[in-house]
């Protein structure tokens, strides 16, 4: 990805929450790995927020004053967190006036990777919310958008990916970006076919995992070779793809998904897997576009 994408920054969304710092260390220490400037991104919504009914406003020019030194200080503050990691991690800041999600989307156009954080919304805040980021940003970012879960997951050794295979261009792309993550960090792979059953079964079973295998064994053959010091794991797993993937990836250090594989509805935001896991997954969650 480094050098396809050249000297493109490592893009993070930055918190507010000075506590709030999981996703802007996976950034930082991204940036670090591949030699790419990092540039620390907050963005700032409307004045109509935050206000009771009757209470009386402060002016446009007062609430855009003291906002925008709220933010300068939260970025100053975020600037701070990155040098004390990694000193040598070139760094730029953008303050920006506008909701989160699209000020991220509209970076993410020159970027090789959005980052940003996750609370776990509930289903119903995570589609109809406007503080929602990660769904809309990984159904329209032309790069990989990284979510990390507050709070902080335990990882397990040896460390490992898990990326999610389905034989679609999407999950192609996928196993692409797993592969290069787990050889920057010398971590195993573990990719997965998950074959979820007919309702009224399978004609023949049997014959359906042997494809399953096939694809699975395709998909990843031509990578191994361009990355051999990457000690893959790869099987065939029946159950619902989501719980599966959720539950593989409990204690890796982050879960590789497509934005779209097979099955997928036109019109929908997302893959209903990559949307499935991005709401359950503990790990950090990878979506990656063809």
């Amino acid at each position: 990805m480094t050098a396809a994408y050249g000297r493109r920054p490592i893009v993070v969304g930055v918190d507010p929450d000075p506590s709030k710092r999981l996703a802007l260390a996976w950034a930082a220490d991204e940036a670090r790995r591949r030699g790419l400037p990092l540039r620390l991104v907050h963005a700032q919504g409307t004045p109509t927020r935050g206000y009771r009914s009757g209470e009386v406003r402060p002016s446009w020019e007062e609430w855009n004053r003291a906002l925008h030194g709220l933010g300068n200080q939260v970025l100053k503050e975020a600037v701070a967190f990155v040098e004390s990691r990694w000193p040598a991690v070139e760094v730029s800041t953008l303050l920006a006036e506008g909701e989160p999600a699209w000020v991220l989307r509209e970076e993410a156009r020159g970027a090789a990777q959005v980052v940003v954080g996750s609370w776990h919304l509930s289903r119903r805040r995570e589609m109809f919310s406007s503080a929602s980021v990660a769904l809309p940003l990984a159904a329209h970012a032309p790069c990989p958008v990284v979510v990390v879960p507050e709070p902080e997951h335990i990882t397990q050794q040896p460390a490992y990916f898990v990326v999610g295979v389905d034989g679609s261009p999407h999950s192609a792309a996928a196993v692409d970006a797993a592969f290069e993550e787990a050889s920057l960090r010398g971590a195993l792979l573990r990719a997965l076919y998950v074959w979820h059953p007919p309702l009224l079964g399978a004609l023949d079973e049997g014959a359906a995992v042997r494809e399953c295998r096939r694809v699975l064994s395709e998909t990843v053959a031509g990578r191994r070779a361009t990355h051999p010091d990457v000690e893959l794991h790869h099987e065939v797993v029946l159950g619902h793809p989501v719980q599966v993937l959720t539950e593989a990836s409990g204690h890796a250090l982050g879960l590789v998904v497509g934005t779209r594989g097979r099955g997928g509805f036109t019109g929908m935001l997302l893959g209903s897997v990559s949307q499935g896991v991005l709401h359950h997954a503990r790990c950090p969650v990878i979506t990656v576009p063809v």
